[in-house]
């Protein structure tokens, strides 16, 4: 009995033994620190940075043997459509201001002046108020002015970003966007000093139609004798960009933690996996467009029949201890299969624990790109430690290499790639998510 015991634990130490050799800590710091550096200029889709940053990804890609996609090439290149502000001038009483201005609706142009028989002014006081006029935007009677108060300024951007400049598929889609019922549209405007009801007020703004290009990086380890079978392990490599108005003199948005620290798991897991001969196919991926919508995980699960994916490892912010310490993570929608148990079935003799989502209202399941497919029925779960409920860094420029615990996420992309091991080999299959989408 002994000598079973023994033979046992040797073996449950081998694949932890492997994950030592194979992931090693200055290799994650060098490819995290690579895509967190100032020249990714924060990674936001369609710039440079983007770009430089998939050319860098492709490279690792190729140097860990990684084959593309059946009919494609290792960029998986489409392209998305939006209407993007040009220019915009305000004037209160004949005085320039420099205020935010942002337009929800199909306007290219907009002229406006005081005129009682055509505009509303409305002053909005609180972000519920705000939203609210957002979302009956498409039940207008008249063009609307919005004054938003200056404790909502930050709205004006999420407004823009999410609204305003909302990414659509082609450009038919935006003539068709909201609002459809009336011509009118909304205008929202920052109240950075009182605006009485009776002043004197112009609004100019021009948009135009703007095409994007945006790429995923997806590589291929061919499975021996499930090859119809895929494991997907993903991340998502795009963020914010360059942020204008940010304090003090840094406005580069790195995203070290979001998702850096995930794109780097996602390269090295394809290292790690390269020698293995897994018996399903092994698909890795770096999602572009996380943060404006999942537009690259959408797109890149139209090229999947869902039915054959197995199972998703998403990895979303790994790069700080999770709340539950070291050695830790939690798994998002860890009640809606056996993904997680079968991970931590696989970690038996070790110290590392998965731990359910512990931040259940922040709905972190359907906020990152694991969630087109768990839509389908894939049992896709993202894997994370971020604090969100406190991290003072998230969505920051303050997100930089400096705020990582490098060996902390080393020590988490060995305990997935020893944890994946029976998914991958084919002795395990996670049971499906309930489809909620066709």
């Amino acid at each position: 009995m002994k000598k079973l015991l023994a033979l046992l634990l040797l073996a449950a130490s081998i694949p932890d033994t492997y994950a030592q050799q194979a992931i090693k800590e200055k290799e994650v710091n060098r490819i995290v620190s690579t895509l967190a550096a100032d020249d990714m200029m924060g990674r936001k889709p369609g710039t440079p940075g983007a770009f430089k940053a998939a050319d860098f990804i492709e490279q690792e890609f190729k140097k860990a043997g990684l084959a593309p996609l059946s009919g494609m090439e290792l960029r998986q290149n489409f392209k998305k459509y939006q209407l993007v502000q040009q220019s915009a001038t305000l004037t209160v009483n004949g005085e320039t201001k420099d205020w935010p201005v942002t337009v929800v609706g199909k306007a290219r142009s907009i002229d406006w002046a005081p005129d009682t028989a055509t505009f509303q002014v409305i002053h909005a006081k609180s972000d519920r108020a705000l939203f609210a006029l957002a979302r009956k935007s498409g039940k207008l009677e008249k063009n609307t002015l919005v004054w938003v108060d200056p404790s909502l300024a930050s709205m004006i951007d999420v407004i823009k970003e999410h609204i305003s400049e909302k990414y659509y598929d082609n450009p038919a889609d935006i003539e068709q966007m909201q609002p459809m019922e009336t011509p009118f549209n909304l205008v929202f405007a920052l109240e950075s000093q009182p605006v009485a009801d009776d002043s004197k007020w112009t609004v100019k703004v021009e948009r135009a139609l703007q095409e994007s290009p945006f790429t995923n990086v997806v590589g291929v380890i061919q499975g021996r004798s499930k090859p119809e079978e895929y494991v997907v392990f993903s991340a998502h490599y795009d963020h914010l960009g360059i942020v204008p108005g940010a304090p003090g003199a840094d406005s580069i948005a790195n995203g070290a933690d979001d998702d850096a620290s995930g794109v780097t798991a996602v390269i090295s897991l394809a290292n790690y996996f390269r020698d293995t001969k897994p018996a399903r196919t092994l698909i890795f991926v770096a999602f572009t467009g996380e943060e404006t919508g999942g537009h690259g995980s959408q797109y890149f699960s139209r090229q999947l029949p869902p039915e054959k994916v197995v199972a998703m490892f998403n990895i979303e912010m790994i790069g700080k201890e999770s709340k539950f310490g070291k050695n830790s993570a939690f798994i998002t929608g860890f009640e809606l299969s056996d993904f997680g148990k079968i991970l931590q079935r696989n970690l038996n003799g070790s110290t590392f624990k998965f731990y359910p989502d512990p931040y259940p209202e922040q709905n972190l399941f359907y906020r990152s790109d694991n969630a087109t497919l768990a839509r389908l029925g894939v049992p896709a779960h993202t894997i994370s430690t971020t604090q969100i409920d406190k991290d003072q860094y998230y969505h920051t420029v303050g997100d930089e290499l400096k705020t990582l615990d490098v060996s902390n996420i080393t020590a988490i992309i060995r305990a997935i790639g020893t944890s994946a091991s029976s998914i991958v080999n084919g002795t395990d299959t996670p049971v499906r998510i309930k489809q909620t989408q066709e």
